[in-house]
C-alpha cells in the first residue's frame, strides 16, 4: 500500500526517525478495522431503517441544540 502524506507531517516524522512509522499506520488501520466489525455486527442486529436513524438523529440534534 502507498500512502500519501503532506511535506510537514513529513517534516515532523523525521523527527522521530525512531519510529517505525509502517507499524503504526498497520496499528491504526488494525484498530479501525475492528470498530467497523465491531459496529457492522451490533448493525445487523438492528431493526432500524436509515430513514428510521434520520429521523431519530434529527431529534438528538434538536435536542442537544435546545439544551445549549
Amino acid at each position: 500500500m502507498t500512502m500519501s502524506i503532506s511535506d510537514k507531517m513529513k517534516e515532523r516524522m523525521n523527527r522521530h526517525r525512531e519510529i517505525r512509522w509502517s507499524e503504526v499506520a498497520r496499528g491504526a488501520i488494525a484498530e479501525k478495522l475492528e470498530v467497523l466489525e465491531k459496529m457492522d455486527e451490533i448493525l445487523s442486529k438492528s431493526s432500524l431503517t436509515e430513514k428510521d436513524a434520520l429521523r431519530l438523529g434529527r431529534k438528538v440534534n434538536k435536542a442537544v441544540a435546545a439544551k445549549y
